[in-house]
């Protein structure tokens, strides 16, 4: 199985303060033991455009090291900023870490030309880390087939991560995966990870995999040994459970049930806020049926 394979839990951050990453071996040994594979650090569920740079490097340390005690797995470090001088710096306070590869996205805030983006990504060339496209096109410019195609002929690039939702996307990319080996595709749009599966993506990068990773190790694992029911089962659960995010949208619903399983502090960083009561309180009605899915210790 390559890097992308399998499940991989975009991790949450825990924080010892709003904003102050720190360990919760709690949470690790938890998602260990639910046999997803691996971890990608500092993306959009793990709050990373939100943290300095400054504050990234002892809390991947600690990652790195702790997801491969627990499962020898690859863990990958989000790197992306507005800018590419940004994307340096993030670079350099994770690489102490070790990490099995970067995931960058194109850069975010400003509109910038097909040409200026493969730039973005050809800065990180001589980083000596292989780098996962991250196409996110809702907080950061889109990726096309185009712009894929161009990215998969640089050696230091060796796949990407598409949450854009768009099936026929993300068909493209996987054509041009195709095309150049060793290069792979994962998904992260959470209602559309058996149908990614389906055409061909090496594996999927849920939210809802810090909440319920066995569902999503099931789904994966029941659709390469073609159980397709228990498959579909399982994409129903997750579609779900993924209505949390209409109580209040997000990260902070995440952790308000992981704090309540006594896996996470509920701390985000700012300006976001913690839930209320009212809302952890409507987020624990809505998981209702589906609570025994739920990641524990």
């Amino acid at each position: 199985m390559g890097l992308l394979g399998g499940v991989m839990v975009p991790l949450v951050t825990p924080m010892s303060a709003p904003g102050r990453p720190a360990e919760a071996d709690d949470l690790l040994r938890a998602l260990a033991g639910s046999g997803v594979r691996s971890l990608m650090l500092f993306g959009t569920n793990g709050e990373g455009p939100l943290l300095p740079a400054a504050a990234l490097t002892d809390f991947a340390r600690w990652a790195v090291r702790r997801w491969r005690e627990l499962t020898g797995g690859p863990v990958l470090c989000t790197v992306t900023a507005a800018g590419t001088a940004e994307v340096l710096e993030r670079v350099a306070a994770v690489a102490p870490a070790g990490p099995d590869a970067l995931v960058l996205s194109p850069p975010i805030y400003f509109r910038h030309r097909p040409d200026e983006i493969a730039a973005h990504y050809a800065a990180l060339s001589d980083v000596d880390v292989p780098v996962v496209a991250y196409n996110a096109p809702r907080y950061a410019n889109p990726l096309d087939a185009d712009l894929v195609r161009a990215l998969a002929e640089m050696p230091h690039v060796t796949g990407v991560k598409d949450s854009s939702g768009d099936l026929g996307l993300l068909g493209e990319f996987v054509r041009v995966a195709k095309g150049r080996p060793g290069f792979e595709v994962s998904q992260g749009a959470e209602t559309k990870l058996l149908a990614a599966l389906r055409l061909g993506a090496d594996g999927v990068v849920p939210g809802l995999a810090n909440l319920a990773p066995r569902l999503a190790v099931e789904l994966v694992t029941a659709h390469e040994a073609g159980r397709d029911d228990d498959a579909e089962a399982a994409q129903r659960a997750l579609d779900r459970l993924f209505a949390l995010h209409t109580v209040r949208p997000g990260v902070p619903s995440v952790k308000a049930i992981l704090h309540h399983r006594g896996l996470c502090a509920p701390h985000v960083a700012p300006p976001l806020a913690p839930c209320s009561d009212d809302e952890l309180r409507d987020l624990l009605a809505l998981v209702g049926e589906d609570a025994g899915h739920l990641l524990s210790r």
